[in-house]
């Protein structure tokens, strides 16, 4: 999220520190709804479009089509309170809307994570085909904000979000196939753990240079553990694809941490 910019949400002035009135809080929640109405409704028309068909031809059930609403109404609450207060007036730009628009794919794959039940071969085709899909689409917006010089920290963290939950469920749905143990779950577990240690060791919080290599690494990671979810992939290749892709984030995630532990800054609140 960016810093530099007032958040849409935010009930306290900046300037004075005094709580905002209920209007005025109000107010900037419309406004941020004015600014994305275009993908809200096209995100909704989306996860519809995505859940029902699943529902009526996969074997689904009216509760993961209620797990898919539930989770884009989260997921449009989040963007709605995190957005920057500019997008009130600029609009959220092209690269935010095809982002808006890739987490409305992201969303059904996520709500499977919690209907392992459900998990029949017809239903997983399908799933992997929406994160191919979506999978696809990475990397547009981010060329969209740069084309039209809309680029900016929230998009940055959206994009950046929006991948790590869409491997968190990845991972969870590979270790509820059985055919990978508990330790696939790393793979999506990682980022947020790295993100947890960062509230005692402080210096991990720090900015890191942009990194081809961690680019890639994400689709590497996504790429894995889609080949190991398609119900015809062997265990041994699912685990091979899988172990493969973990040990590579990990020697990424080592290769950041040395960064930052050698430019860090001296802190004696911090915990290193």
């Amino acid at each position: 999220m960016d810093r530099s910019s007032e958040c849409a949400l935010d009930t306290v002035d900046r300037e004075s520190g005094a709580p905002r009135t209920p209007g005025a809080w109000w107010a900037a929640l419309v406004g941020q709804i004015r600014a994305w109405r275009v993908e809200l409704l096209l995100g909704l028309a989306l996860v519809i479009a995505l859940a029902l068909p699943l529902a009526l031809f996969a074997g689904l059930t009216a509760g993961f089509v209620a797990t898919v609403m539930l989770l884009f109404l989260v997921l449009s609450l989040l963007v709605l309170f995190t957005a920057p207060a500019e997008f009130r007036t600029a609009g959220p730009g092209p690269g935010n809307r095809v982002t808006f628009l890739r987490a409305a794919m992201v969303v059904p794959v996520v709500a499977m994570a919690f209907h392992p039940s459900l998990q029949q071969t017809a239903a997983v085709y399908a799933l992997v085909g929406v994160a191919v899909l979506a999978l696809i689409l990475d990397g547009a917006d981010g060329a969209l904000a740069r084309r039209f010089g809309r680029v900016t920290v929230f998009g940055a963290r959206f994009d950046m979000e929006l991948d790590a939950l869409l491997i968190l469920a990845l991972s969870v749905l590979v270790w509820q196939t059985g055919k990978a143990g508990p330790w696939v779950l790393l793979i999506g577990l990682m980022r947020y753990g790295f993100v947890a240690a960062g509230w005692y060791w402080r210096w991990l919080r720090g900015a890191l240079p942009p990194s081809r290599r961690r680019q890639s690494l994400c689709v590497v990671q996504s790429v894995a553990l889609l080949i190991a979810l398609v119900p015809p992939v062997p265990s041994v290749i699912a685990v091979t694809a899988s172990l493969g892709a973990l040990l590579l984030l990990v020697y990424s995630f080592v290769v950041d941490i040395r960064w930052l532990h050698r430019h860090r800054e001296a802190d004696p609140g911090d915990g290193a």
